[in-house]
């Protein structure tokens, strides 16, 4: 399993709009192969941050079969013009303990 973690700040004074384009886009996300789980987070601190938590089967479930998709067009659709610049994506895996 992967854990795609993506930092995203968005417009201010766009927070709730994000929030609910974000609930209309979950279930694009959700409905790809490989996907196990996604969910957003919002800060407190900065209210205009937003963290996006997604868990994949793999980091090429990720790339190959949302990334360079349409369903990744209407993700990125809905929730897109809400950006305040573009989001910081990263994969990570879990360390045992």
């Amino acid at each position: 399993m992967v854990l795609e973690v993506a930092l995203i700040d968005v417009l201010p004074g766009h927070e709730d709009e994000f929030a609910a384009a974000y609930a209309q886009a979950h279930g694009i996300i959700t409905a790809v192969e490989g996907c196990r789980s996604a969910r957003m987070t919002r800060g407190i601190e900065t209210a205009t941050r937003f963290v996006l938590l997604v868990e994949w089967d793999s980091v090429e479930a990720h790339e190959q079969n949302f990334r360079g998709t349409e369903a990744f067009d209407k993700w990125r659709a809905l929730i897109g013009p809400h950006f305040a610049g573009p989001p910081r994506v990263e994969h990570f895996v879990d360390v045992p303990a």
